[in-house]
């Protein structure tokens, strides 16, 4: 791989290219049973404005310093819940998403968190079994946290089908 990436924290004039990536990678699931996802609309501005001022966006940068992928996060108690994390196609299939993870994951252990959490397509290549390839363990309902449960309750709301969904941790301290 010729090109350099770096990961670091977005800054506040990168959150339009934070949403086009957002909408690059939903064309992703074009030709799955989740296409419908393409006609969704990115995380708005002011919410993205919100994570980049608490300092919980991430981005993969390229060469010139321009975001490629990123990771949006939010605090629950004692866990870092892994809200988004999209690679723009075109810098696919690099290790991006992992080194963002890891990147979450080094600034969730160094602030005294636990785990990180997400929640995700359970068979989707670039999702589910992506993460378990992470370290990351599927999460029983029985095991969901009060934010997790809420994380469902938002994500059947908005029309995403949860038996093709799950919830995955992935303990960062004992």
């Amino acid at each position: 791989m010729s090109e350099q990436y770096s990961i670091r924290l977005a800054r506040a004039a990168e959150l339009a290219q934070i949403q086009a990536i957002e909408l690059a990678a939903s064309r992703l699931f074009v030709g799955t049973a989740f296409d419908f996802l393409v006609e969704g609309a990115p995380i708005p501005l002011p919410a993205l404005r919100d994570y980049q001022a608490a300092g919980h966006i991430w981005v993969a940068a390229d060469a010139a310093d321009q975001p490629v992928g990123f990771a949006i996060v939010r605090l629950h108690r004692d866990a870092v819940h892994l809200h988004e994390l999209d690679v723009h196609p075109d810098h696919g299939r690099r290790g991006l998403g992992r080194r963002l993870v890891q990147a979450v994951g080094a600034w969730a252990q160094a602030q005294g968190l636990a785990a990180l959490t997400l929640s995700t397509f359970r068979d989707i290549p670039w999702n589910g079994p992506l993460y378990a390839r992470m370290g990351f363990v599927p999460l029983t309902d029985a095991d969901l946290s009060p934010e997790l449960r809420e994380i469902r309750q938002h994500e059947a709301a908005a029309g995403l089908p949860l038996a093709a969904r799950v919830c995955m941790v992935l303990v960062i301290r004992g």
